[in-house]
């Protein structure tokens, strides 16, 4: 799809009164006026293929053009998924139980899919070894529908607890990861998960970039269910950047736990980076993937990997205080 059709296609489709709202924040944050703001979210739009959601996040109102030739905006990240990612691959990704079964090698936790075979005496057998359970649909992302059960939700009996977990659109139930104390230290509501992006290019194979993803006081560290997000040093393990949430928000030291994010080590890093690369040969048609991974006292473990890795996070503009983006990351490794 050329950048025009593109264009054409997200214009049918925008929210306009989203867009709106949008110019009128970065009003306040910017200084410059309303319709400077639209002229130049369109210029963007046709020339780099950035929505007002792009905009908004990589603060492109700041960049001259040869920095917003760097961000990685959603038609440019929509086209590397397309060139990497056969569809006819993503099946093992995006169903949660097929992922957990195809890699079960770096998955020890226990989990049961839940449908209509489910038999209730392995549900059962599930509750009665934990105090809480994670639910979550079979497809999905950014944490919609994801749920945290105690046990007082099966003392009912699991054939009651079955129903519930159909009722709520449950596709999978599994053990809690728990996470390394250090990440603990650093929030403890959600397991604080790396976002580790694998990519098998035609220039290097390798890891294009990581983040640690860290919750804000609810069971989710996704940002969008209000987490924050800070980029990893890649050699070191070592955070490089102030946590950023969707909102613009950025943050020193978090402020639940007053933990600094900048310095903070990745636990068991090598041991993360080597279990990714290794896993990304297992499906190697699909040539990029955004891996979640927990670190749990014994090391990494898989949450899930992504089919369609979000562009959101690799372009927060509080990760890049040069103005230059991302993309000349993914230039090492493929074309664009």
């Amino acid at each position: 799809m050329s950048r025009l059709d593109y264009f054409w296609k997200r214009l049918v489709r925008m929210d306009w009164k989203a867009m709106w709202n949008t110019t009128g924040l970065l009003k306040k944050r910017s200084g410059k006026g309303r319709i400077w703001l639209m002229k130049d979210m369109l210029h963007c739009a046709v020339k780099y293929n950035a929505g007002y959601v792009d905009y908004k996040i990589a603060q492109m109102y700041r960049l001259n053009e040869e920095q917003r030739k760097t961000v990685i905006t959603r038609g440019i990240s929509n086209e590397i998924v397309r060139r990497m990612n056969p569809k006819e691959y993503w099946h093992t990704f995006d169903d949660k139980t097929e992922f957990n079964t195809v890699f079960s090698r770096w998955i020890p936790r226990k989990w049961l899919r839940i449908d209509e075979k489910t038999d209730p005496e392995a549900l059962f057998e599930l509750c009665r070894r934990n105090e809480a359970l994670i639910g979550k649909p079979l497809e999905g992302s950014s944490g919609v529908g994801i749920q945290k059960y105690t046990a007082d939700r099966w003392s009912d009996g699991p054939e009651r607890f079955l129903e519930t977990l159909k009722a709520d659109g449950i596709g999978i139930l599994e053990e809690i990861v728990r996470q390394h104390p250090a990440l603990d230290a650093l929030c403890p509501t959600s397991v604080n998960t790396c976002r580790i992006a694998t990519l098998l290019g035609d220039k290097k194979q390798g890891i294009v970039y990581a983040f640690l993803r860290i919750g804000n006081g609810k069971v989710m560290d996704n940002v969008d269910c209000g987490g924050m997000a800070a980029r990893i040093d890649l050699d070191t393990g070592k955070i490089m950047t102030v946590g950023a949430d969707k909102q613009g928000n950025t943050f020193l030291k978090h402020p639940m736990t007053n933990t600094s994010i900048v310095g903070f080590q990745i636990p068991f890093w090598e041991e993360a980076k080597a279990m990714c690369m290794e896993a990304s040969g297992v499906i190697p048609q699909m040539g990029f993937i955004a891996w979640d991974v927990a670190i749990t006292p014994e090391g990494p473990t898989f949450i899930e990997g992504n089919s369609f890795p979000s562009h959101a996070i690799p372009q927060f503009a509080a990760h890049y205080p040069d103005g230059i983006g991302i993309l000349p990351e993914f230039e090492k490794f493929i074309d664009l």
